[in-house]
């Protein structure tokens, strides 16, 4: 249980009237008698100091209280003030001789006793706060507050006995409260005794059985020690009451048993408890919310998986009308990689409110994952109107330009994310790598090959760029030993990907290097799963170099076969020999 916090709420007054109080109350130790003159000035100089205290010059007003300690040293009111500025400043070192000695010129004084209680708390000295509650109780000995900080004071210490004679005597004051109630369990399970601390709940239900809350603790308590069977009774005994039948109470009632069950290893009957729980709409949105997050690590399990996922729909059910219910249950969908089933739920979730950056950025990425580049670039725009300055956005929405072959799009996109994102270096790489690659389909090699350099300097590894700059060299003939150390590097990172085993025979292939290159093509046609016609006819125009006419003249009729091989391919069957 939470440590009393009434020190803290009682000093957040101000006390204006203090240096009155002060002229009244002193029972200071004897010095100097001030003069007429002095006198005035400690006024004036004490007054100064609260005003720049007001308007928060602390540094002024502190050095204005010294002011009136230098001139009279016994002025407690000062002594306080100045205190108070230190601990404001969390400097309690400096602030506890001041409230010592200010306690010790005006024994009565509460606020001053109070200020010092606070410290000592702050500062964990126990002892000396036991002392000062003592002399806070003396000062009032009706206030239960004080009692209660004395039994935390001892609780702290591990006097539980003692703690305890002292809610005995709050109890004298207050009669049973839930406050008095409540610290007493806390004591009791320091104590290890269970059983006396569910006592103290039983008495609450007792003198209110209505009460669900009590039910609930206690439910907890014995649930958090091991006595799941104890947990299950008294819970099925608060269902029995009117007001658990519907509504929100109702269904705390079944989020609880969902705890002692899962805890009790018993997934089936917590999830079921779970099911009712989810399909109240008086429960506490984000109560469930925090349920299905704390479930996510737990999805490798089959079982778990599509239970969460179905309380994931039934948020959506009890909250029609949230967006977060409807991303949650997207997030669940992707979790179970039911992508398109996901998809309607985040445009959902962004048709309620369109203000979650994470579902549009979800929602494009499943449109990019479909191929969908028309609806990554609705869906996107759409993103960007709302949030302009995400990299990622504009990243993504270029690259879905790109891929519609629309390259001054893409490159206004990019240039954006760029632009925006100065320390993801991944992030910039893979920008500057698409960059490239527009500017090769508009036929600007210099800036194609600026920006692939530029993405290499923040990514030396980035496959992909490795491996597109390589083979876009190879297609000009140029700077082929480049190219090669490149394409070389791009397979040793991604080894057994088709299209660079590809791109790495056909630079052999360019450097008349025409058997090495005949065994990394038949490695690129081993892996290749597309059945690409561009990677059959290099087949051909390897196999040609290779002295194989027949084998060329075969595949370059294959790749015909298959569409999308090079415009020159006709002459090559029909000459049979190689062509450019």
């Amino acid at each position: 249980m939470k440590k009393a916090t009434l020190l803290i709420l009682l000093l957040a007054g101000t006390m204006p009237t203090l240096y009155a109080q002060k002229q009244s109350n002193n029972t200071s130790v004897p010095g100097k008698r001030l003069s007429a003159m002095d006198s005035l000035r400690v006024k004036d100089l004490f007054f100064s100091a609260i005003r720049q205290k007001t308007i928060d010059n602390t540094r002024l007003a502190s050095e204005l209280f010294s002011q009136v300690l230098v001139i009279d040293p016994n002025n407690d009111a000062s002594m306080y003030e100045l205190a108070r500025l230190q601990k404001s400043q969390n400097n309690y070192q400096a602030a506890e001789p001041l409230l010592e000695q200010a306690t010790t010129l005006s024994p009565d004084n509460e606020w001053y006793w109070l200020a010092l209680a606070d410290s000592y708390e702050k500062t964990n000295n126990i002892p000396k706060l036991q002392v000062t509650m003592d002399q806070l109780i003396r000062i009032s000995p009706d206030k239960p507050a004080y009692y209660l900080e004395k039994a935390n004071a001892y609780f702290l210490q591990k006097d539980y006995p003692e703690a305890l004679q002292q809610l005995a005597k709050v109890e004298t004051i207050t009669g049973l409260t839930d406050e008095l109630q409540m610290t007493r369990q806390r004591v009791y399970l320091a104590q290890g005794k269970i059983d006396r601390a569910a006592d103290e709940l039983l008495k609450l239900i007792t003198a209110d059985p209505n009460q669900l809350r009590y039910y609930l603790q206690l439910a907890e308590l014995y649930n958090s020690n091991g006595l799941n069977d104890k947990a299950i009774a008294i819970l099925n005994k608060a269902a029995a009451l009117p007001q658990t039948t519907n509504g929100a109470t109702g269904g705390m009632l079944h989020m609880a048993l969902a705890d002692v069950y899962r805890d009790n290893k018993n997934q089936e009957q917590s999830f079921a408890e779970r099911r009712i729980a989810f399909a109240n709409p008086d429960v506490d949105i984000e109560q469930k919310i925090r349920v299905v997050q704390y479930y996510v690590p737990r999805l490798t399990d089959p079982k778990i998986k599509q239970s969460v996922l179905e309380l994931a729909r039934l948020l959506t059910v009890a909250h029609h009308d949230s967006d977060k219910a409807y991303a949650i249950y997207g997030d669940m969908l992707v979790q179970d990689a039911q992508y398109r089933e996901a998809k309607p739920v985040y445009k959902k979730s962004v048709a309620i409110n369109a203000q979650s950056y994470q579902v549009h950025e979800q929602l494009v990425r499943i449109d990019m994952a479909e191929s969908d580049f028309e609806g990554a670039i609705k869906d996107g725009e759409y993103a960007l109107s709302y949030f302009p300055n995400q990299a990622w956005m504009n990243y993504l929405v270029g690259v879905a330009w790109q891929q519609n072959k629309n390259y001054n799009k893409a490159l206004g996109y990019l240039k954006n994310a760029a632009g925006l994102e100065s320390s993801d270096r991944d992030m910039l790489s893979q920008c500057y790598s698409v960059i490239g690659d527009c500017y090769h389909a508009i036929s600007n090699n210099k800036l194609s090959d600026d920006a692939y350099d530029k993405a290499l300097t923040y990514n030396p590894d980035n496959a992909f760029t490795l491996n597109n700059y390589a083979y876009y060299l190879s297609l000009r003939n140029e700077q082929l030993d480049k190219a090669e150390a490149m394409s070389a590097r791009s397979n040793t990172l991604q080894p057994n990907t088709a299209s660079f085993e590809d791109t790495y025979a056909w630079i052999l292939f360019r450097q008349k290097k025409y058997s090495e290159a005949k065994t990394w093509i038949e490695k690129s046609l081993q892996h290749d799963k597309d059945n690409s016609a561009v990677k059959t006819e290099h087949y051909g125009d390897i196999l040609y170099f290779n002295g194989d006419e027949a084998g060329a003249l075969k595949n370059w009729q294959k790749a015909k076969a298959q569409g999308g091989a090079s415009p020159a391919i006709d002459k090559k069957i029909n000459d049979k020999k190689y062509t450019e």
